[in-house]
């Protein structure tokens, strides 16, 4: 069975810096795009960051130069560098594998920017 487990969220201080991370299971990872997307208070689900099974990356305007995607294909494992970061990045992080019609998510990690 397909599990997607993200971990890193806190709190942290406007222009500090917080690393992601998502460790998946049951799935043969190197296959799969995978990306991060958000979710503010009141707000809708928006795509962060994808770094595809080719390790192409995309980013979203608002947070290119500030964050990095990465993935290491070995650990099964997908982490998101965010760096000066701001009150607008809080929100709860999502990671999602895609494949096709398989599609997973996990169950978020809340990233709160507060002084």
């Amino acid at each position: 069975q397909a599990q997607l487990a993200e971990s890193g969220g806190g709190l942290v201080q406007p222009g500090e810096s917080l690393r992601l991370s998502c460790v998946a299971s049951g799935i043969y990872f190197i296959w799969y795009d995978m990306s991060w997307y958000r979710q503010a208070p009141g707000k809708q689900r928006e795509l962060v960051a994808t770094i595809f099974s080719t390790n192409h990356t995309s980013y979203a305007s608002s947070v290119k130069a500030r964050f990095t995607i990465s993935r290491d294909n070995a650990k099964k494992t997908m982490h998101l560098q965010m760096n000066s970061m701001q009150s607008e990045d809080t929100a709860v992080y999502y990671c999602r594998a895609q494949l096709g019609s398989r599609d997973f998510w996990g169950q978020g990690t809340q990233v709160t920017v507060s002084s």
